[in-house]
């Protein structure tokens, strides 16, 4: 979680009607919000406010509110467990808002990419090509100037001329 924490650039912050208000004026990426809604669900969350850099998810009980940003939500302590479908989410220790956690969304997550086999088969010999190739024409070398040791072109010119 790299992203700075702090007020709302114009210094004021408005309440979000909905959840899914919040996610979509703050652009989060689509396959992220039922992800969030659910964490969201399992918190139990009263009201959603723009704070220009996150989405501050206050909550209906005891704890810290959430901050919903665009690749994690922060706010959880540190003996919290929050459990999606079922598993418990995996915590990490908070850089920019120092005792709570935070988790990161499933967007951020970079699939690997599968191991190419090698092939079995006999490698392809390449065909004869019907017509000879040119060969690459040499670079000609037609001097600098002594004067602004630009190249020469072929007629002995220069910048300076």
């Amino acid at each position: 979680m790299n992203e700075v924490q702090g007020p709302t650039p114009t210094g004021n912050s408005r309440p979000y009607r909905t959840l899914a208000e919040a996610l979509r004026a703050h652009r989060i990426a689509v396959e992220n919000h039922e992800f969030i809604t659910a964490i969201a669900d399992a918190v139990g969350i009263s009201s959603y406010i723009d704070r220009g850099r996150y989405i501050e998810a206050v909550r209906r009980g005891e704890g810290a509110s959430l901050h919903i940003g665009k690749t994690y939500t922060n706010g959880f302590t540190e003996d919290e467990v929050v459990v999606i479908g079922s598993t418990p989410l995996r915590l990490r220790a908070s850089e920019g808002r120092a005792p709570y956690f935070y988790v990161t969304h499933p967007s951020e997550f970079r699939p690997i990419a599968p191991v190419k086999a090698k092939r079995s088969t006999t490698p392809r010999v390449a065909a004869a090509s019907s017509t000879p190739r040119t060969p690459k024409p040499a670079e000609r070398d037609y001097g600098v100037c002594d004067v602004c040791f630009m190249v020469k072109t072929p007629a002995g010119g220069c910048g300076c001329d």
